[in-house]
């Protein structure tokens, strides 16, 4: 957990089925995705490299910072530009999303 002047993060495993679906093609599905709280922001699922269908995916030239996390690089898909980014390296306080994917759309999937 990190916490600055009222900002607040935290990362911890989580254990929900997540699915990331796209024109009807599956980009990634995990059943260990790392589950980020950030004051503000919506709940995210950082998904582990090997869940995530990377040959799908081109890099983007796309580069932005947080301050809490680091910089950021992004991946997209012919019909969705920066659909997908991943801390190469994150700030020590949130070290464990280091080459993880998160996702703008993702889906838990209820059994």
């Amino acid at each position: 957990m990190t916490a600055t002047r009222g900002h607040r993060i935290t990362v911890e495993p989580g254990t929900a089925h997540v699915r990331v679906v796209r024109d009807g093609v599956l980009l990634a599905e995990s059943r260990r995705p790392l589950v980020l709280r950030e004051t503000g922001c919506p709940v995210r699922y950082y998904l582990p490299p090997e869940d995530v269908r990377t040959e799908l995916l081109t890099p983007s030239e796309t580069r932005t910072h947080c301050p809490f996390k680091g910089d950021a690089a992004y991946w997209s898909r012919p019909e969705a530009a920066d659909l997908v980014w991943a801390y190469p390296e994150p700030k020590p306080e949130v070290a464990s999303i280091k080459d993880h994917f998160c996702f703008y759309d993702t889906e838990t999937v209820t059994a």
